[in-house]
């Protein structure tokens, strides 16, 4: 496990565009496993600014995300799908018919999520897989839990979780209690992943997932069993190492 210290968000998103940019770089089709939130825009940013120099393009690569919320559709502005298009997607000339999200609204869920674990096979596989950690240790929407699910599935959402996420919503009542999540299997099926971490609030979970033991309650210490996992933290989320 490589860890990468730096010392604020804007250095955060230029080191992890950097190894996103490389992967494309040395493979231009390549499979992209995308996160949603604060933290990684910045890495956004920057393979934006990275595209417009021309220094990369996204005509052949392929994107799947980790996550989508239950019952929200595409169109609503707190969906994932439309933090992508606005945050990413339309910036660069990636392809519609590259993209690729679960759909949080579908009316056989079982289906969906059978169908997104088919498409990320016939596309190969993962090549890299960006996360971010909440502060329960879950990644994608992982939740802690004795039995870890293995592929793309439907799961409640913890307390911790659900708090975390209604700074983008105007009330706590509006945050959907439910997603849509690659499993750990799936996760850990990428040839790469790149983990981005920031704030105190982190702390905890990043010495978890580095120094403790491997337990579900703690759903992203199961990295410790990848290969090839880069850890991109500021400061206050290493405080603890």
């Amino acid at each position: 496990m490589r860890i990468i210290k730096v010392d604020n968000k804007e250095e955060m998103g230029k080191k992890a565009a950097s190894l996103v940019s490389s992967q494309i770089i040395l493979k231009p089709e390549s499979v992209l496993g995308l996160a949603t939130g604060g933290t990684p825009l910045g890495m956004y940013k920057e393979l934006i600014n990275l595209y417009n120099k021309k220094e990369i393009d996204f005509k052949l690569v392929k994107t799947f995300n980790l996550d989508e919320y239950f019952g929200i559709g595409k169109e609503n502005d707190q969906s994932y799908y439309y933090y992508m298009i606005n945050n990413f997607f339309k910036f660069i000339d990636l392809p519609e018919k590259n993209i690729n999200m679960p759909n949080g609204s579908a009316k056989d869920i079982a289906e969906e999520c059978s169908r997104y674990e088919k498409a990320i096979k016939a596309a190969g596989g993962i090549d890299i897989q960006v996360l971010g950690i909440g502060t329960n240790g879950h990644i994608g929407f992982n939740e802690p839990d004795i039995n870890f699910e293995a592929q793309t599935h439907l799961v409640k959402l913890e307390e911790s979780t659900i708090k975390a996420n209604s700074i983008y919503f105007e009330n706590i009542e509006d945050v959907p209690t439910s997603a849509v999540s690659m499993g750990i299997k799936t996760i850990m099926n990428s040839r790469k992943i790149v983990l981005l971490a920031s704030g105190l609030a982190k702390a905890d979970a990043i010495y978890g997932l580095v120094k403790g033991k491997i337990n579900p309650n703690l759903p992203a210490s199961i990295l410790q069993l990848h290969p090839d996992v880069t850890l991109i933290i500021d400061k206050d989320a290493a405080s603890k190492l």
